[in-house]
């Protein structure tokens, strides 16, 4: 995978979704013959964005011509990309121009896991590493147990793709996967500069096949509320949407991850007893007397 150069992979972005198309789709009639290239020639995408095929075959070339917004608001149309796409795809274009590194922001961890904690709906919060920075008991009872898991394990990419119990708890996880990669790509050009992020990267890479075939369908994360299934030890499933937020206490790299119960499907409720069950159980330990080892004490 080509990867470092934003030039190089705005050119690719846009063969993947050239090659996406057909002519039909597009309003081109097809000539008598075999095509032997899948979706879309460059020459009918060029037409199509009204611009000369030498200039847009250098684009898919990651040659670095700096493209205009018009120039790509073009593109986009004859690509038919989404909203979502066409911001991804600006993005790559602006990407190099403004290479220099972004001001960290401090992150104030307390604050951020008092804000979790409040929730009774799972969730988590990460940076743009992927990772998990603050929880609360709901994501820790449905999701992972984040609290006794390695530091240097407990991010996204790790549990996504390389945990095979994160794995089994997700009933849907291919959706899942993919949906995850697309969430990468979409932060990808903000976070390549991240020694950390690039290293874990290069793990998946390496590692997992899944990755690797997730991240090749060049899918962007799109707006929308992603379904997601959970199976608890017990058998239990629950079913939830993933919501999530972002630029949280004003630091445009984290991301707040919300697994909202899905209405009508008794989730809710299953969580709610869920909850209680743990606060009791919690609530006996503590009372629970000292151990005294057979001594008595007084």
């Amino acid at each position: 995978m080509k990867i470092y150069r934003s030039s190089a992979a705005l050119g690719e972005f846009m063969r993947s979704r050239r090659q996406r198309l057909q002519p039909e789709d597009s309003g081109i009639d097809v000539l008598p013959g075999r095509r032997r290239t899948p979706g879309l020639r460059r020459e009918e995408v060029a037409y199509l964005a009204n611009m000369s095929v030498t200039y847009y075959t250098w684009l898919e070339q990651g040659k670095d011509l700096n493209p205009s917004p018009d120039i790509l608001l073009n593109i986009g149309r004859a690509l038919q990309l989404s909203g979502s796409e066409r911001s991804y795809m600006l993005s790559l274009a602006e990407a190099d121009s403004a290479a220099e590194a972004v001001p960290q922001v401090r992150v104030d961890l307390p604050l951020l896991q008092a804000l979790a904690g409040q929730m009774d709906y799972p969730c988590f919060i990460t940076d743009d590493t992927t990772d998990v920075l603050a929880w609360n008991r709901a994501a820790e009872l449905t999701l992972a147990d984040f609290g006794s898991m390695p530091a240097r394990d407990r991010h996204m990419m790790n549990l996504t793709f390389l945990d095979a119990d994160y794995r089994k708890r997700l009933v849907n996880w291919e959706e899942f996967a993919r949906y995850t990669a697309a969430w990468l790509r979409t932060i990808f050009e903000r976070s390549k500069r991240s020694p950390l992020y690039m290293e874990r990267f290069e793990q998946l890479n390496r590692e997992s096949e899944d990755f690797r075939r997730c991240w090749d369908l060049y899918e962007v994360k799109h707006d929308h509320v992603f379904a997601a299934t959970l199976r608890l030890a017990d058998g239990q499933e629950l079913h939830f949407d993933i919501r999530s937020a972002g630029y949280i206490d004003h630091n445009p790299g984290l991301t707040w991850t919300i697994f909202v119960p899905r209405p009508g499907t008794g989730t809710e409720e299953c969580l709610a007893q869920l909850l209680a069950v743990d606060r009791a159980d919690g609530s006996r330990r503590r009372e629970k007397p000292a151990q005294t080892d057979g001594i008595e004490q007084g």
